[in-house]
């Protein structure tokens, strides 16, 4: 549980240091444009917003994972609810994969 904190902790200091594009158009955007080092899919997300967003990820080679709820995410980035979002940072992204791995949330 300590390392979702740290997750949502990271994503706000991404958010901050403007390195996350959030709702389901500015992260498709950012993987088609090659920004998106990683996207985060809140796990409460509708069936068909993470079938598109695995099915884009997978074509672009971005990895993807499963991640709070929709409602966590978005507080951490101060927003609404967010139902995926990416990170386009390498940096933020290899260390927010590294603490998810180390809470074996990772999927791909």
């Amino acid at each position: 549980m300590v390392n979702e904190e740290r997750v949502l902790s990271m994503l706000g200091l991404a958010e901050r240091a403007g390195s996350i594009q959030s709702g389901g158009f500015l992260t498709e955007e950012a993987i088609r444009s090659r920004r998106a080092a990683l996207v985060i899919v809140a796990c409460d997300a509708q069936k068909n917003t993470l079938k598109m967003t695995q099915d884009k990820c997978a074509y672009y080679h971005v990895p993807l994972v499963q991640f709070a709820t929709g409602r966590a995410l978005g507080h951490c980035i101060g927003k609404e609810q967010r139902a995926c979002l990416a990170v386009t940072d390498a940096g933020f992204a290899r260390r927010i994969q590294e603490l998810l791995e180390f809470t074996g949330a990772l999927e791909q």
